[in-house]
């Protein structure tokens, strides 16, 4: 009995670790995107590809995302 609630015990420690571990890659994988987007904006505006009024709405956009991803990664992984 007292090794089946340890097993027990066991797979929800590694279950919890490895879901915590995979929203954390994906929350850094999502300020990445982010930060990609915020790049290419800027090459638009600079290949004028894209007008700067407009590219200006979309960077004060994605750093308002950037900024609160940032900070609930900081909140969920205690950095």
């Amino acid at each position: 009995m007292k090794k089946l609630i340890i097993g027990i015990g066991a797979l929800g420690v590694m279950s919890f670790t490895t879901n915590q571990l995979m929203n954390t890659y994906l929350l850094s994988e999502a300020i990445n995107d982010v930060q990609d987007l915020q790049e290419w904006i800027e090459s638009d505006v600079w290949n004028g590809r894209i007008d700067q009024s407009v590219a200006s709405d979309y960077l004060d956009t994605l750093e308002i995302t950037e900024d609160r991803l940032i900070k609930f990664y900081k909140t969920n992984t205690n950095k």
